[in-house]
């Protein structure tokens, strides 16, 4: 029974990839998961292809017990959590919680860099493999990958099979 899971969509104050974030909340709202968004300094954020998207949280104020999945979208803005502690603290203490933290795109080097994803498996946009690998990850080229609670995809034309996969998770 996955009604009434909460999931955070962490995304850049500008530049985040539309399809990336949402095609995951119309699947999420299907399955009645309550979603909010958290970013950076902004009360409203604006994607890559001119979506713009109320914030709920500025990625201070993210409290990470409230959450059962935590999501970065990814797209050019991304680059703003690359070395951003805030996030990389965010993603540790989700998974030292046993949430589901998930990650597109390029978002998967928001995880890297966090440590999380040193010797698990992941996969990320093509130019984001260096840099997973180099923090540890087993870059696997996938559309999706699983390993244990993290979830990382490869790009926008992943997006629905990446938020299924968060359901599935969810549901267990």
């Amino acid at each position: 029974m996955i009604e009434g899971k909460k999931a955070l969509f962490i995304i850049a104050p500008e530049g985040f990839q539309d399809k990336e974030l949402l095609e995951p909340i119309e699947v999420f709202k299907k399955n009645k998961i309550e979603i909010k968004i958290a970013s950076k300094k902004v009360k409203e954020a604006k994607g890559k292809l001119g979506t713009k998207i109320k914030v709920d949280y500025d990625i201070d104020e993210v409290l990470v017990q409230d959450y059962d999945a935590i999501i970065f979208v990814g797209g050019p803005g991304a680059e703003t959590y690359f070395d951003d502690e805030t996030a990389h603290s965010i993603a540790r203490e989700a998974l030292e919680e046993e949430k589901i933290v998930a990650a597109i795109c390029i978002a998967p080097v928001i995880l890297a860099n966090s440590g999380i994803l040193k010797a698990k498996k992941a996969t990320v946009f093509p130019s984001g493999k260096q840099d997973i690998e180099s923090q540890g990850a087993k870059c696997t080229g996938e559309d999706v990958t699983v390993d244990g609670n993290i979830v990382t995809a490869n790009g926008p034309k992943a997006a629905k099979k990446f938020a299924n996969k968060i359901i599935e998770l969810l549901s267990k």
